[in-house]
């Protein structure tokens, strides 16, 4: 899941698929991926994923790192409420 998360992120948001997104790399509050790209990755996950992720998430808090938001699919996808 991280890894396909990944290649989403650089692929299709930074339009360079040979650039290796760090599992810890920090996307939004490093100014990787704009408040757009944003909104574009959580549409990704919730399409490739089956899993709602609600607007007041789209934050650098939930969606910082792939490694926060693959932790964020897992809990979901587990029933976890939050």
């Amino acid at each position: 899941m991280k890894e396909q998360i990944a290649r989403y992120i650089a692929g299709e948001i930074l339009k360079d698929s040979t650039r290796v997104v760090m599992k810890d790399e920090p996307l939004v509050s490093s100014g990787l991926i704009d408040s757009f790209s944003l909104v574009d990755l959580a549409l990704y996950v919730e399409d490739t994923f089956g899993v709602r992720i609600e607007d007041t998430e789209l934050t650098s808090a939930v969606f910082d790192t792939v490694e926060q938001l693959a932790e964020l699919i897992s809990r979901r996808r587990a029933g976890v409420v939050e």
